[in-house]
This record gives C-alpha cells, structure tokens and sequence, in this order.
C-alpha cells in the first residue's frame, strides 16, 4: 500500500520535471529566434586564428 504513494510522488516529480524541461526549452526557442539572423560573412571567433593550407614548423 506504500509504494502505490511512493510511486505517486515520483510520478508526479517526474511530470514536474518533464514541464520544467519544456518551458526552459519553449524560453531558449524565444531567445533564439529574437536574436535574429547570425551574418553569413562574419568571422567565427572560434577558427579566426587557423591558417588553412600547410602549417609552418614550429620552431623549438
């Protein structure tokens, strides 16, 4: 007769959890789209610095 209540509790936890995923996730789709477009031509900051072609040899 216990664990039908526990098993409540958690299934409750588990339906909470689920709409707290949901609204954090509705709440990042809103962000995302009010940022608008990323500029095609921008430099990504993270590969600004990579030479393509042969790499020199790194001095020691």
């Amino acid at each position: 007769m216990f664990t039908g209540m526990s098993k409540r509790q958690k299934e409750l936890a588990r339906q909470e959890h689920q709409k707290e995923k949901a609204a954090k996730a509705a709440q990042r789709k809103t962000e995302k789209e009010s940022k608008g477009p990323r500029d095609p031509n921008a430099i990504d900051p993270d590969i600004a610095h990579i030479i393509p072609g042969p790499q020199p040899i790194p001095e020691e």
